[in-house]
């Protein structure tokens, strides 16, 4: 990780951690590296936050001022503008969004033309600009000036690749969305209408100031209760840009990132559609997930977290399914990076084509109890390497044994040390995950 750009992009408080003269920069830059061989072409998307149009104005100064032209697609998902920058010839893509985080962050992600997020390399050069190692890079002048376009069309053949991608009509199908006031706002109803379901759907209603709040994938018992009130026959979940996708089942249970992958791997194994029969996780999947997939036949490849990093295992190796149990799902035949609202689409193809409900194709998955405890601390990587606290972690695994694990990491985009525990049962999740934490707190690293 850089200095400014993290496993998710550029991403901190508007204004405070990521301000309008950073994405500015960041427009400058892209705009003269990618116009180097001839006038660069770059598409934008936003999410819903009130300061994504703050940030868009910004990086549309950049980027015209070094001779780029910008392509706006407005308020859309992060997958889409991974998609048009493929399909369409595009340098590069920006989408501005803080994805699940409280509306008051933001963040700049910045996609390569092949639809991936963007080499490191590229963006270390970004963070010399942006602090004045690298010179001051000329700005375009009479012609050269780039102008603006209105790209929405971009969003809208978006649409359509996804209707395209369903194999069967959801006729008959009840099916509720949460769209979490952000970017699936402008497009995920769109697509179930399309294809024939009866689409109910909550927080569809953006101001601003309330994406992710109180709702989507961070806040799944909104969609769970609705589910269950409502009689549904499944519910999708996403967070600010639609990149992540939890889904409910008809009884209201949570089918989690590390579920979707054992129904969708399960049933893609079946059809013959599983390269080398093999899904790539990170290293946060569940116990459970890894002991059903053997039972299942199906190999598996852990990477680090971040859909990154599963995204660049898969490309390496021919795997055509990935993802986190936070929901970032990849398949490789339709996109290169997490597509909530697609995910949202294959579970519904392999329920309709097993002709079988979300519960019953979770029933041979049982997933260990876990805890996660974010712990809020000065200085991460210190923490990370003190020895009484990486003892206290090697004790919880001697104590667990074949019956559990502990993962300790630190966060790509907050100061925080993430303790997880997995275990036969909560309380001792609970019990084993609190040892490690009273010892960061004990060591002085907790904010």
């Amino acid at each position: 990780m850089g200095k400014y750009f993290g496993t998710d992009g550029f991403r901190g408080e508007a204004n405070v951690d990521l301000n309008v003269e950073h994405a500015f920069k960041v427009g400058r830059y892209l705009g003269w590296y990618f116009g180097q061989q001839g006038k660069a072409r770059v598409v934008i998307g936003k999410d819903t936050r009130r300061s994504s149009y703050m940030f868009e104005y910004a990086l549309v100064a950049g980027l015209t001022a070094s001779g780029a032209d910008a392509y706006l697609l407005h308020v859309t998902t992060t997958p889409s503008v991974s998609y048009v920058v493929r399909t369409e010839g595009f340098d590069c893509g920006i989408m501005i969004s803080a994805s699940h985080n409280p509306y008051y962050d933001n963040g700049i992600k910045i996609i390569n033309a092949s639809g991936q997020k963007m080499e490191a390399e590229v963006e270390q050069k970004i963070e010399d600009y942006i602090d004045g190692i690298i010179d001051e890079i000329p700005l375009a002048t009479k012609e050269n000036i780039g102008k603006t376009v209105d790209f929405s069309a971009g969003r809208n053949r978006y649409i359509g690749y996804l209707i395209s991608i369903a194999t069967r009509s959801f006729k008959d199908k009840t099916v509720a969305l949460d769209c979490s006031n952000g970017s699936a706002s402008a497009i995920a109803k769109n697509v179930f209408d399309a294809l024939g379901a009866k689409t109910l759907v909550i927080n569809n209603e953006p101001d601003g100031t309330n994406i992710n709040t109180n709702c989507g994938s961070t806040h799944i018992e909104i969609l769970s209760n609705f589910v269950r009130e409502n009689n549904v026959d499944a519910g999708f979940a996403y967070d600010g840009d639609a990149d992540r996708c939890i889904a409910v089942d008809e009884l209201g249970n949570v089918i989690d990132g590390d579920s979707i992958m054992y129904v969708c791997g399960v049933y893609m194994k079946e059809r013959n559609m599983l390269e080398h029969d093999t899904v790539v996780t990170t290293v946060m999947s569940n116990l459970g997930l890894y002991r059903a997939f053997d039972a299942a036949g199906i190999h598996t490849e852990k990477t680090a977290v971040g859909d990154k990093y599963v995204c660049e295992n898969m490309m390496a190796n021919g795997y055509c399914l990935g993802g986190e149990q936070s929901g970032h799902i990849i398949f490789s035949k339709h996109a290169t990076t997490g597509d909530g609202i697609l995910t949202s689409l294959k579970l519904m193809e392999a329920m309709i084509e097993k002709k079988e409900t979300l519960s019953t194709l979770t029933r041979n998955l049982k997933i260990f109890p876990q805890i996660l405890i974010n712990v809020k601390v000065t200085d991460k990587v210190r923490a990370m390497e003190d020895k009484e606290v990486l003892a206290a972690a090697d004790k919880v695994t001697s104590a667990l044994g074949d019956a559990g694990r502990i993962l300790l990491r630190s966060s790509g985009t907050e100061n925080l040390v993430r303790v997880m525990v997995e275990a036969e049962t909560d309380e001792l999740c609970k019990q084993m995950a609190d040892s490690v934490v009273e010892v960061i707190k004990e060591r002085g690293f907790q904010a």
